[in-house]
């Protein structure tokens, strides 16, 4: 469970893929979940905002913002404040959108189990001889 400090709304993450999100639940911001995922980033490296604001050219009431999703950054910021978080773009837009997932009741994508495998993956089934015998 999560709650949205902003509006004091809180949010059930369902881990069930097959559950619908419940009409109750605040719908996921991307805005908010980047601003999550970069601060997180941040607090894990022990730096400050001001730290991050100045090695990112960025105002440091900006980058608050940013952080508690008040801002929708343009992709160049973001850009700039992954880079002076050293993480890349790719990672917190992932993380993000795995939270958007959870918020929505869905697994991330990495994370399902497909319904069938593919074809090209099966040789052939096995024997209940064979099966037994590998499973020994």
């Amino acid at each position: 469970m999560t709650e949205n400090t902003r509006t004091g709304v809180t949010r059930m993450k369902n881990f069930n893929a097959q559950t619908d999100q419940s009409e109750s639940a605040a719908p996921a911001l991307l805005r908010e979940e980047i601003g999550e995922v970069l601060r997180a980033y941040r607090q894990r490296q022990g730096r400050t905002l001001r730290e991050v604001s100045s090695d990112a050219r960025v105002s440091l009431g900006y980058l608050s913002e940013v952080e508690r999703g008040q801002k929708e950054a343009s992709s160049e910021l973001l850009a700039s404040i992954c880079r002076a978080l050293n993480v890349p773009l790719s990672q917190v837009l992932r993380l993000a959108a795995d939270r958007i997932d959870l918020a929505e009741g869905r697994l991330p994508a990495h994370l399902r189990i497909p319904d069938s495998v593919p074809e090209d993956l099966v040789r052939r089934e096995l024997s209940k001889r064979e099966f037994s015998e590998m499973v020994r």
